[in-house]
């Protein structure tokens, strides 16, 4: 069983905000692969449904982004589903907007929802990095990430999220960084399918 984790802010205030991609990639997941409605659990909303013949659970922590690790934590012991198997799709500032990156492992780089993830998970849980650009000034950073999303982003942004949730069935193979090569590969080629 996989655990697909979108880290977010609850509520329609951080509905659009940048910080919020990360529900946003695992709810076009949903939408996408028939999963079932959510339902309030573990501190969150979870949805049941399938990524290939696997079985996978979708959890949007609605503790706020700084207790995720909360949330994520109880469903994973529930279930005894592995950092292994749970994937967790987040908003990454040192990434350029509308880019994508697979990591496993590794330190939170100061990213709240990650941090506390990490006290509750440890570390060896993988990470779907959501580039959202970084705004180039330090003191700028916090009205940038609880921004919304431009008009102008709108464009990358959908392209992005459907060629995420087109290659989701990717995590369900094989095992560990082959499903990361994998879904990254099926990603890069619905955002870019003249390209061989």
């Amino acid at each position: 069983m996989l655990l697909l984790v979108g880290l977010g802010n609850p509520g329609n205030k951080y509905h659009n905000n940048r910080h919020n991609i990360g529900f946003m990639a695992v709810d076009e997941i949903g939408h996408r692969h028939n999963f079932s409605a959510s339902k309030p659990k573990f501190q969150g909303l979870l949805s049941e449904g399938h990524l290939g013949r696997e079985k996978a659970l979708i959890l949007k922590p609605q503790t706020y982004m700084n207790l995720s690790g909360q949330s994520v934590g109880e469903a994973a012991r529930f279930y005894k589903i592995s950092p292994a198997d749970i994937f967790v799709f987040h908003d990454e500032l040192d990434i350029p907007a509308g880019k994508i990156k697979f990591k496993t492992g590794g330190g939170h780089a100061g990213h709240n929802g990650l941090r506390s993830l990490d006290q509750h998970l440890g570390k060896d849980y993988h990470r779907i990095r959501l580039g959202i650009g970084h705004p180039g000034d330090k003191d700028a950073v916090t009205g940038h990430v609880l921004g919304d999303f431009a008009k102008a982003d709108q464009t990358w942004l959908e392209d992005l999220l459907d060629a995420i949730s087109y290659a989701a069935p990717a995590l369900a193979d094989d095992s560990g960084e082959t499903r990361g090569a994998k879904f990254l590969n099926e990603v890069g080629l619905r955002l870019k399918p003249n390209s061989k």
